[in-house]
C-alpha cells in the first residue's frame, strides 16, 4: 500500500477542516487533529478521490468511515485531553482512533469484525500509530480489564447504553454515543457517581446499527 501524503491532500485536508468548522466545530484540537490525519489512507482504492468529502463512505464489511463532521462532533463531546484513557467501540477504519490519537489519548479499540481488525490493525502500524491499541472483540462487553476509562465513544448505533459500558467508566467519566433505532440522537452520558448518571442530547445522526458478538 502507497503511504503517500502529498500537498493536494494536505491541502484538501485544510479545506475539510474549513468545512467542519463552519458546521460549527470550535474545538481547536479537533480541528487540528483532523487537519493532520490523511484519510485517504483509510478508504478503498475507489473512494480515495473523495476522501475529503464531508461524506460517511463503505470499507467493507457491511461498515462506514464516518462522515468528518460526525467524528468532529463525537470528538468534541468527549473533551479529549492529552492522556485521557479512551475506550473506543467500534474500531472500523481506524480513522476516529488515529484522531483520538494525534489529540494525545490513550487509545483502546475493539472491533467485532475479525478481517476489519486485521486489515486495520496493518494500517495503523504502517501509519505509525503502533500504540493504538486494538482488540477483537465484543464491543457490548467492553474491555473490563482495562476499565475503568476516562472516556468511552460508541461508533454504531444502540437503542440502549449497555450496562458493562457504563460501569467501565470512571466517576466524572464522560460516555458519547448514538441512540435509537432508525435514527439516533447523539448523547453524553456523565457518571457522577456508582450509580448516578447525567444525559445530554445534541442533534440527530444515521449510524450502523452495533451488533453483538464477533463475526469471523
Amino acid at each position: 500500500m502507497e503511504l503517500s501524503d502529498s500537498f493536494r491532500h494536505k491541502g484538501l485536508r485544510h479545506r475539510l477542516v474549513r468545512e467542519i468548522e463552519r458546521k460549527g466545530i470550535t474545538d481547536r484540537n479537533v480541528l487540528e487533529a483532523i487537519g493532520k490525519v490523511p484519510r485517504h489512507l483509510f478508504m478503498d482504492s475507489s473512494f480515495v478521490n473523495m476522501a475529503y468529502k464531508d461524506q460517511a463512505f463503505p470499507i467493507g464489511q457491511g461498515q462506514t468511515i464516518s462522515q468528518p463532521y460526525t467524528v468532529a462532533v463525537q470528538t468534541s463531546l468527549l473533551d479529549v485531553h492529552p492522556g485521557d484513557r479512551i475506550l473506543e467501540i467500534g474500531t472500523g477504519s481506524g480513522y476516529q482512533a488515529a484522531v483520538l490519537y494525534e489529540m494525545g489519548a490513550s487509545v483502546f479499540s475493539i472491533e467485532r469484525q475479525k478481517r476489519l481488525y486485521q486489515k486495520t490493525s496493518r494500517l495503523l502500524a504502517s501509519m505509525g500509530y503502533k500504540d493504538v491499541r486494538l482488540f477483537l472483540g465484543d464491543g457490548y462487553e467492553g474491555l473490563p480489564a482495562y476499565a475503568p476509562f476516562d472516556k468511552i465513544i460508541v461508533t454504531a448505533a444502540v437503542d440502549e447504553v449497555p450496562s458493562s459500558l457504563l460501569m467501565q467508566i470512571k466517576t466524572g467519566g464522560l460516555l458519547v454515543v448514538p441512540l435509537g433505532e432508525h435514527s439516533q440522537t447523539m448523547t453524553r452520558i456523565k457518571r457522577l457517581s456508582d450509580d448516578d448518571f447525567e444525559k445530554e442530547t445534541f442533534g440527530e445522526f444515521a449510524f450502523v446499527p452495533m451488533l453483538k458478538g464477533i463475526a469471523k
